[in-house]
């Protein structure tokens, strides 16, 4: 799993909560399903904000997959930070929407 599939299943799950604590009747337990929720929301932005360590990690993930061949070495690091742009674009249109 890519780090956009994973900040977007965080995300979606963030949401499926928020929707559902709305419908409990309870409000105490509203407000923890809600916290939840924002944790989750929260996890998912960090986990989307790119750094060179990070990225250097996910290159040399991306290069190990691919048998770790000589020469691409730009081109992983370019699939890693694309990834990680991604996940923080998707991290951002979340945050647009609350």
């Amino acid at each position: 799993m890519d780090r956009k599939q994973l900040v977007g299943s965080l995300l979606a799950k963030a949401n499926k909560y928020r929707n559902f604590a709305r419908w409990v009747g309870d409000w105490e337990t509203a407000q923890r399903i809600s916290m939840l929720a924002e944790e989750l929301k929260q996890r998912a932005r960090a986990l989307a904000m790119p750094n060179e360590n990070r990225i250097r990690k996910r290159a040399r993930e991306i290069w190990e997959e691919n048998d770790r061949p000589v020469g691409r070495d730009e081109e992983f690091w370019f699939q890693a930070e694309r990834e990680f742009r991604e996940a923080d674009d998707l991290a951002r249109e979340s945050r647009d929407e609350t």
